[in-house]
């Protein structure tokens, strides 16, 4: 069980203990546009805290926080439940209710503790202090407070009602509860950004069913395809993915990476989230390109990276962003093919891509431009990111004996993606041209990136042209993007299955036996659910069903031990020497990409792909998955069902 609560809706989310209070010092709050707008957030009764019982979690915006005020005078237990119902989304709304359980009536003082320091959300996330702003000011207003910070640009008001005596900090109530009644008030968070003050998506004069982000989850839950499998841990991940899902969806119809720190648009994360997810819902590609080519790279800039015709990596809205205030970070070496195979395979699903083509071809523009013939980086100012595929750890990327790669660093699965990218392209015309490109990239591939005798592929080529001998997952997504010879794939599948791969959970990013391998780190021996889906998709794709279904087998193991939510990554420790998965400390959860993972990985099993006469299966389930039936799976227009029965 996690020690903080989580709550998230668009781009706002709220991190807070488990009683509901939010603790200044910490690294919890009230966020929106990259800001905390709230850092403190006590509640006491009598001066005293409140014990807690239990959180309910309703919704990923809604949760009940149950809990206990102190016994009252001459009592020996409590007898006043404490309900704190909040809701998050675009700020806050906290209906906070006392039930006095007791036979005569109770007369309290309820107090809320309020602060707001307007941290930007890297200073929060990162391991150093934030930076004092020194010009946080608080008004007290007739129904509560106005906090800003015109250096910000940010600020907040916190809306109590008119029965609330409001002082610095502080919002106090004086309350008499009747025997066996209660008590109600309702708290509200605004946020002002750049001035303009916006009302919190739950606002306290409307019903909670009638505010936006229930609609919205009403009708992605009503949109989206079901399924029914007898087994029983299967059926619950997809669930719970359909949920965080529906919860990552930011306003403009693209997917966030992650909360609590990622509640924006990132291109890699939110590319491979909208491919992964395509048999629940093709609304989340289509918003994710959209976005993306509004903001393809037209300058260029080397300190946000951006050059014409790139996709971004990261969008920011806080004051302390790469991109600057408001702006975008193009430090990707994968978002902009990822960009170009997402509209190729969008196409598949028989949904209209034409808008997205232009912004495809000059992508493919920036590709051919900087292919030559791999694709490469190195960042260009100390500001950027030093490695910039998705393992983008200082450390992500390094030989067998853990010495780091020295850009400017060629991937292997970035190569994969340009030869998919290519062959997307060729679907809508010009297909010799394009197609002889995938050739010849992979003809390249196979004869720079093989290290025969080590039997796997590089992990990437260095700046001198040394192929990285680590033993990767990397090559895993080769096998899914197909750039992997027919002939060498039975040899890349025994290794990603490997003892020191494998740990019967996932396989990890690294190998036990590589000089970085640390299974608590990172990016160097953990496993990653989105990797570990896109390496099931790459053995499946070259004939390996057995060994993709010991991946997925492992993968919702695991998930039944996070209560059916796989995070973002989780540690890589051998099963058989705990039992049991190790969390990841600062793990992402709900995580877009993770949250697609069981989608994908159900899709796998089911060996489903779209075609010119609709839906084709070929079910390589494992035992227990059937009778399996998943109905109004979206194609295009039309909804389809899928019906799998028992063997």
């Amino acid at each position: 069980m996690s020690t903080f609560v989580t709550l998230v809706e668009g781009d706002s989310f709220a991190v807070s203990e488990r009683n509901g209070d939010i603790v200044p010092g910490a690294a919890q709050g009230v966020f929106h546009a990259d800001t905390r707008l709230i850092s403190r957030w006590e509640l006491r009764v009598d001066d005293g805290p409140v014990e807690p019982l239990r959180v309910v979690e309703h919704a990923p915006f809604h949760a009940s926080f149950l809990g206990r005020a102190r016994p009252r005078p001459g009592q020996p237990e409590s007898t006043l439940l404490v309900v704190r119902d909040r809701y998050v989304g675009g700020g806050l709304r906290e209906d906070l209710t006392l039930r006095n359980l007791s036979d005569e009536p109770v007369g309290c003082l309820v107090s809320v503790h309020v602060g707001s320091d307007m941290a930007d959300l890297f200073e929060v996330k990162g391991a150093g202090p934030v930076t004092h702003v020194a010009d946080v000011e608080t008004v007290v207003t007739s129904d509560g407070l106005l906090i800003s910070a015109g250096s910000r640009g940010r600020g907040t008001r916190v809306v109590a009602g008119e029965s609330v005596v409001a002082a610095q900090g502080r919002l106090t109530f004086r309350v008499a509860i009747p025997a066996r009644t209660s008590w109600e008030v309702v708290l509200q968070v605004n946020p002002i950004v750049g001035g303009e003050e916006t009302s919190a998506w739950f606002a306290a004069h409307q019903p909670v069913e009638q505010a936006q982000p229930s609609v919205r989850r009403a009708d992605w839950a009503r949109l989206s395809p079901v399924v029914e499998t007898p087994h029983r841990v299967l059926a619950r991940t997809l669930q719970r993915s359909r949920d965080d899902l529906g919860s990552l969806r930011l306003l403009d119809g693209a997917v966030a990476a992650g909360a609590p720190w990622f509640m924006t648009l990132f291109g890699r994360d939110s590319l491979l989230t909208a491919w992964m997810a395509l048999p629940l819902d093709q609304s989340l590609a289509v918003g994710t390109l959209r976005r993306l080519a509004e903001l393809q790279g037209v300058e260029d800039d080397p300190l946000t990276e951006e050059e014409p015709g790139k996709i971004l990596h990261e969008l920011r809205h806080g004051v302390l962003s790469l991109g600057g205030n408001a702006g975008a970070y193009y430090g990707s070496v994968d978002a902009t093919p990822l960009f170009v195979m997402l509209v190729g395979e969008l196409a598949r699903w028989d949904v209209p891509v034409e808008e997205f083509l232009p912004a495809a071809d000059r992508a493919l523009e920036w590709i051919v431009k900087h292919a030559d013939p791999f694709l490469s980086y190195r960042r260009r100012t100390d500001q950027g990111l030093a490695n910039q595929g998705w393992k983008d750890s200082f450390d992500g990327v390094n030989f067998a004996d853990g010495t780091l790669a020295r850009p400017p660093i060629a991937l292997a699965e970035v190569q994969g993606y340009v030869y998919a990218a290519y062959r997307a392209r060729a679907r809508f015309g010009d297909a010799s041209e394009w197609n002889e490109r995938a050739e010849r990239i992979r003809a390249a591939f196979e004869e720079r990136f093989w290290l025969p005798d080590r039997g796997y592929y590089a992990v990437a080529l260095d700046g001198s042209g040394r192929p990285v001998d680590g033993l990767a997952s990397n090559m895993g997504h080769c096998l899914w993007s197909g750039i992997v010879s027919e002939e060498r794939a039975e040899l890349v599948a025994e290794r990603l299955l490997s003892r020191e791969m494998f740990s019967g959970y996932g396989v990890r990013t690294l190998a036990s036996g590589m000089g970085a391998y640390n299974p608590m780190s990172y990016h160097n021996g953990s496993i990653w659910p989105h990797d570990n889906a896109l390496v099931a998709a790459g053995l499946m794709r070259y004939g390996f069903a057995a060994e993709a279904q010991r991946v997925a087998l492992g993968l919702l193991e695991a998930a039944e031990a996070f209560d059916g939510r796989l995070p973002e990554l989780f540690c890589g420790f051998d099963r058989e020497e705990f039992g049991v998965p190790v969390p990841y400390p600062t793990s992402c959860s709900p995580q877009a990409w993770a949250a697609a993972a069981p989608i994908q990985l159900l899709r796998t099993l089911l060996r489903l792909e779209p075609a010119p006469a609709g839906i084709e299966v070929d079910p390589a389930l494992p035992e227990g998955f059937a009778p399996l039936r998943m109905t109004g799976l979206p194609v295009g227009t039309y909804r389809a069902d899928v019906d799998v029965p028992d063997n």
